[in-house]
């Protein structure tokens, strides 16, 4: 992994700091992870917000990285909405300034990322999409709401085997504010210490 991220990871992410009340919120998603490694079988997460523009790609990327630094094989990690917006621009600078190599590789009304955290694996792909995209897994995987709306708008996700909430306060409410940079800083980071708290738990 890139330098600095592992400088945030061993200095900004705190698993300790997560509360009892979010450890038996995660749980589930560490038991769906866990029977996918019993059992030998891929290990398939769809991060699921309204607008797959901010929370979602936050938890798709730092799960992704989660699972490599715990060297757990075989995870992919999507991301999806309700609807198709955009990557807010906020999500990549933050990520860029925790660490992430971040380029893009189509810059439309709804730009396409690479998002790499190691010079030797495969880049995250970012961009707004609907859950049920043909980008996504469409079978035997864990659909994790990570927001309230989202989690109440759709009742029915056609392909998980599991369905998760595991909501996340929007950092947009800080938009167009001078805290904008910290409140999303913030999330990015809380988000990563329960990712990386769900992958430790992880037997092999």
């Amino acid at each position: 992994m890139y330098q600095k991220l592992i400088e945030v990871i061993n200095n900004k992410i705190d698993v300790h700091r997560i509360s009892e009340e979010r450890k038996t919120i995660v749980q589930p998603l560490i038991d769906f992870i866990q029977q996918k490694v019993n059992s030998q079988q891929d290990i398939i997460i769809n991060f699921i917000c309204t607008h797959n523009s901010r929370r979602s790609h936050l938890s798709q990327v730092w799960a992704q990285v989660a699972s490599a630094h715990f060297n757990i094989p075989n995870v992919y990690c999507y991301s999806g909405g309700t609807e198709e917006t955009a990557l807010f621009p906020k999500v990549a600078e933050t990520l860029t300034e925790q660490g992430f190599t971040i380029f893009k590789i189509a810059d439309t009304h709804n730009p396409v990322y690479a998002i790499k955290y190691s010079d030797n694996a495969l880049p995250i792909i970012g961009f707004s999409k609907k859950y049920d995209s043909l980008f996504n897994p469409v079978s035997a995987f864990a659909a994790i709401m990570t927001c309230s709306q989202a989690d109440g708008g759709c009742p029915f996700i056609g392909g998980a085997e599991q369905r998760i909430p595991i909501t996340f306060e929007d950092p947009k409410i800080s938009d167009g504010t001078t805290e904008q940079t910290k409140v999303y800083a913030e999330r990015s980071l809380q988000i990563a210490a329960e990712m990386f708290y769900v992958f430790s738990m992880i037997k092999k």
